[in-house]
C-alpha cells in the first residue's frame, strides 16, 4: 500500500535532495513532512511525530562522513545513535503502525570484508572507524526494538555519489580538482589518497530508487529486515580516477596526500544485493559512465558559478 503521509529527516542533504524529487514522483498523491528537526532533540521530535502521524517515516538525517564523524565524535555518536533512538522512541509512542527507514551503511561491515567476498546480509558488523561504529549501534539498537514493536526496515546502502555529492567523499573531490584544472584555476595536479582500494560505487539515484521501492513492498518486508543497497561490482578507486579524467578531457600529475589516507585500509569492498533484488525488484539502472558524467557537469557548474 503507497504511504499516504511520509516523514523524513535530512531532506537538505545530498541524498535528500535526490531522494524528494524521487518520492514526489512514486508517491505524487501523498504528503511530505520535511521539517528542520534537530533529530537529538527528543521532545521535538516527539511533538512532530503526534503532529503528523506519518505511515512511513524515513530517518536519513546522520553524521554522513568518515572524516566528519572523525573529527568530532561525540557529535556522530549523539546523531547517528541517540538521533535514531530518539526517533524510534517517538514512532513507538506517537504513530506505533508507521513503517520506518532507518537507513544505515556499508560501511559498518568493516574487517568483514577482509574476506574478500561481496557480502551478504548475514555478515557480521566489524565497524573500523567512528561513523561505522556510530551507524552500526543504530542499526543493531533498532533492530533490537523489533521486539518492542517498531516496523523498521534497515537498508544499508554502499558507497553512492552523484551531482551534489560534497568534496568531502573521493568522486566528487577528484571531479571538483578536475573542474577546476580545466579551468585554469589550478596546476594540472591532482592531490588523492589512496588508489589501489576496490569499492562498490552506486548512482545516488538508484539508491533513492531502492528506498522508494522499501516504502512501495513495505507489506512484503518483516520488521527488522535487512537489506543490501550495492551494486555487487568493486571498482578501483585509481581506475574511477582515471575514467573522470578521460571523460573531462584533462591531463594531470597525481600527487598522494598523507592527509587523505585513512589508517586501515580495507583491499576490497563489495556488498551482495540479490535480497533487495528478490525483495524489491531492484537493481542499479543508471550507467556507470553516466553518473560520472553527471558529477563532472555538476562540479564545471559549481566551478563556473563560484568564479562569475
Amino acid at each position: 500500500m503507497a504511504p499516504r503521509r511520509i516523514f523524513l529527516t535530512g531532506a537538505s542533504g545530498f541524498v535528500g535532495g535526490h531522494l524528494v524529487a524521487r518520492l514526489r514522483r512514486d508517491f505524487p498523491d501523498a504528503s511530505l513532512c520535511m521539517p528542520a528537526l534537530d533529530v537529538t532533540d527528543a521532545a521535538a521530535l516527539r511533538a512532530a511525530v503526534r503532529t503528523e502521524r506519518p505511515d512511513a517515516f524515513i530517518h536519513l538525517a546522520a553524521v554522513s562522513s568518515v572524516g566528519a564523524a572523525r573529527q568530532d565524535p561525540d557529535h556522530a555518536w549523539r546523531v547517528n545513535l541517540h538521533g535514531s533512538l530518539a526517533v524510534a522512541r517517538a514512532l513507538l509512542a506517537e504513530a506505533p503502525d508507521c513503517l520506518l527507514l532507518a537507513i544505515s551503511s556499508g560501511e559498518i561491515y568493516g574487517r568483514s570484508f577482509r574476506s574478500g567476498e561481496a557480502l551478504d546480509e548475514t555478515a557480521a558488523p566489524a565497524p573500523m572507524n567512528v561513523y561505522a561504529a556510530s551507524k552500526a549501534a543504530a542499526d543493531l539498537a533498532l533492530g533490537a526494538m523489533v521486539g518492542e514493536g517498531l516496523r523498521v526496515v534497515r537498508p544499508r546502502p554502499f558507497n553512492h555519489t552523484g551531482p551534489g555529492q560534497s568534496a568531502e567523499f573521493a568522486v566528487p573531490a577528484f571531479a571538483r580538482q578536475i573542474a577546476r584544472i580545466a579551468a585554469g584555476l589550478q596546476p594540472p595536479v591532482l592531490h588523492v589518497g589512496a588508489l589501489d582500494p576496490r569499492r562498490d560505487f552506486l548512482d545516488v539515484r538508484d539508491v533513492c530508487a531502492a528506498y522508494a521501492a522499501c516504502l512501495t513492498r513495505s507489506d512484503a518486508l518483516a520488521p527488522g529486515t535487512i537489506l543490501n543497497i550495492a551494486s555487487g561490482v568493486p571498482r578501483r578507486i585509481g581506475d574511477v580516477l582515471n575514467a573522470l579524467l578521460e571523460l573531462a578531457g584533462v591531463s594531470a600529475s597525481i600527487e598522494t596526500g598523507a592527509t587523505l589516507l585513512r589508517a586501515a585500509e580495507i583491499p576490497v569492498a563489495a556488498g551482495d544485493a540479490r535480497a533487495a533484488r528478490d525483495a524489491l525488484g531492484w537493481a542499479p539502472a543508471i550507467a556507470w559512465e553516466q553518473t560520472l558524467r553527471d558529477v563532472l557537469d555538476d562540479w564545471g557548474a559549481r566551478v563556473r558559478q563560484a568564479n562569475a
